[in-house]
């Protein structure tokens, strides 16, 4: 994924597809689900996931509503897979019993995400520690896929503090943890106050890899704080959002734009819309859009995004010492831009990719 990003600017990096827009639970914040919807039909879901490929998506992810509700979800990770692509899932973990998950084992998923809002469960989200630690324990034991558990904060969490005890059981079990803040129905902050983000800088200590950080550090620390972000958008080209109905839109938040049917989205329409400045990007909170931003600042700006992670980092955390993944890229792009041109021919070589 990463070295198709690196070499080629036209490609989707990031594809979230919608199997059901069902879900089992009523979270008051969110607007993603319904109660009623019926799967969408596995063969049009195969031909969904066969155009993704075509496009050249390094990862495709199952949203919702509850994608674990699709009776053939397994069967649409191996397709995913088929095609080369990353294959991942976002889900409330209602349905993770251990027959589950090694199921999502023999399908090839290489990556889960659980958000969970509370310790207990309130009338604004059953999705609580206590109701589902139990599906955390079997996905250590059970789980050949990565796994990252995403605590909330923001407007509408009546517990702050939960969010914490939720990234330190996280990390008990051996998981990744992000922190997520809540967004209003366009996607646009809601900043925190000072007993939230003092939570969020405790999260924060708890330590994340390098580039997990570099998001965090260039993007959260502005939305808790309700400035703005100065970047551009690429949604639309490299992050899409497939609806139930199967139309593209820039995002979860975003629906309706540009409202294109998958099965006659081009590389012109990638470009047309990836190019197209959205009125709501300074104000944003939608973290997967902005990591796939990430990655194209470090295609176009390698040495400059490269040099102010580590410093940020190392700021931040003086005696912390870049693993050794680092360090080859500290001398393939700090140490002389000469190698640049040399490593990036091998890396094209290897991954048979075009520069498109």
């Amino acid at each position: 994924m990463f070295a198709h990003a690196m070499a080629s600017p036209h490609h989707p990096i990031v594809a979230q597809i919608i199997p059901i827009r069902r879900c089992n639970l009523a979270c008051t914040y969110c607007n993603e689900f319904d109660k009623h919807s019926p799967p969408v039909p596995t063969d049009e879901m195969l031909r969904r996931i066969d155009k993704l490929g075509a496009l050249g998506t390094s990862i495709i992810t199952f949203s919702g509503g509850e994608p674990t509700l699709h009776p053939d979800l397994d069967l649409l990770i191996r397709r995913v897979r088929e095609r080369n692509a990353i294959a991942t899932i976002i889900t409330n973990g209602y349905y993770l019993v251990p027959d589950r998950i090694k199921r999502l084992n023999a399908a090839g998923l290489d990556y889960l995400q659980i958000s969970i809002d509370n310790v207990l469960p309130d009338d604004v989200s059953k999705k609580s520690l206590k109701v589902l630690d139990r599906k955390l324990e079997w996905l250590a034991q059970y789980a050949d896929f990565d796994v990252t558990i995403n605590s909330v904060l923001g407007s509408g969490i009546n517990q702050s503090e939960d969010a914490f005890k939720v990234a330190e059981r996280a990390r008990q079990l051996g998981f990744n943890s992000t922190v997520g803040i809540l967004h209003d129905g366009g996607g646009q902050l809601k900043p925190l106050n000072p007993v939230q983000m003092n939570v969020y800088e405790r999260i924060f200590g708890l330590g994340t890899g390098l580039f997990s950080f570099a998001h965090l550090d260039a993007f959260q620390r502005n939305t808790i704080r309700g400035l703005p972000n100065p970047w551009h958008c690429p949604a639309g080209e490299r992050f899409l959002y497939v609806c139930e109905e199967g139309l593209v839109h820039y995002c979860s938040q975003q629906r309706g734009y540009p409202a294109i049917p998958l099965e006659r989205y081009t590389r012109e329409d990638l470009i047309r819309e990836g190019a197209k400045p959205k009125g709501c990007a300074p104000f944003c909170t939608i973290s997967c859009v902005h990591q796939t931003a990430m990655l194209d600042d470090f295609r176009t700006r390698p040495r400059e995004t490269l040099a102010g992670i580590i410093t940020r980092r190392k700021e931040r955390d003086p005696g912390w010492q870049p693993p050794a993944s680092v360090r080859a890229l500290e001398y393939m792009f700090l140490r002389d831009a000469r190698k640049r041109g040399f490593f990036r021919a091998v890396a094209l070589k290897l991954f048979r990719l075009n520069n498109n």
